[in-house]
């Protein structure tokens, strides 16, 4: 195969034109006529998000933006206002996965030596939780807290992992 470097920025700039958080279609593409709105909203762990494809690809939306303005994907990006649906340029900026988690480091009322586990008393259980865009999402609870921190680990790995600098 042509191991030609495929420049995705030059892409969408051929491919689209940014207004107001959307990105439009300057070419027809299959059904999708030229002008048309590109992408859809999918649920991310109970977070709306808009994405799109790109070569067969899917991204988020808000990275392709970021990108096309910046030239550049950084490994995290914050919407500003909290609404994951907002691609407004002036919405989004760079974050670091740790500025985007937070005060990341275990705290001191932790009680089971595992981040983001918790003995619940309410269920006599150990229950894993993480936080994103300051709202707390539970990832279940489990008997042990060994099992519960490896939920934890899966949990932070889809809420996190996806805005690692592979994603596009």
């Amino acid at each position: 195969g042509s191991h030609e470097r495929f420049n995705v920025l030059d892409y969408i700039k051929e491919n689209f034109r940014y207004e107001n958080g959307n990105l439009y279609r300057l070419k027809k593409s299959g059904r999708m006529p030229v002008d048309s709105v590109a992408g859809w909203i999918t649920s991310c762990n109970g977070i709306p998000y808009k994405k799109l494809n790109i070569k067969r690809k899917t991204v988020y939306l808000h990275r392709v933006i970021f990108l096309m303005h910046h030239g550049y994907t950084p490994d995290y990006i914050d919407h500003i206002d909290g609404d994951s649906l907002n691609n407004r340029i002036e919405n989004l900026r760079a974050a670091t996965q740790s500025q985007n988690m937070g005060n990341s480091r275990m705290k001191n009322t932790n009680t089971s030596g595992y981040k983001g586990v918790t003995f619940r008393k309410d269920t006599n259980k150990w229950g894993a939780a993480v936080m994103v865009n300051g709202k707390h999402i539970s990832l279940g609870s489990h008997a042990t807290k060994e099992k519960t921190a490896e939920a934890y680990e899966r949990g932070a790995k889809i809420f996190f992992g996806e805005f690692s600098k592979a994603t596009l």
